[in-house]
């Protein structure tokens, strides 16, 4: 998971406009100052990256099991649809 972790934190960091070292699990989206568009295109960025579909609705929170909360629950979120995408290939 290191791979997909530092992949999804680079992601977030660039729409920041931060170093991802500066990004951490623990941080808060609505702290690293992420608007909804922000989270759009976050979204849009992994998907293109892990070649996956995140169910995300705006109005909706923990969307298909997944928190956008802390980057870490979006680390983790996408490496569960990951996880499930790799399964159904098995």
């Amino acid at each position: 998971m290191a791979g997909l972790e530092s992949d999804v934190i680079e992601i977030i960091a660039k729409q920041v406009n931060r170093e991802p070292a500066t990004v951490k699990r623990e941080d808060r989206l609505a702290d690293l100052d992420i608007q909804s568009l922000d989270v759009a295109e976050i979204i849009f960025a992994i998907e293109e990256k892990f070649d996956i579909e995140v169910p995300y609705n705006a109005n909706e929170t923990n969307a298909a099991g997944i928190n956008f909360d802390t980057v870490g629950d979006v680390v983790d979120g996408i490496s569960k649809l990951a996880a499930r995408k790799a399964s159904k290939k098995s």
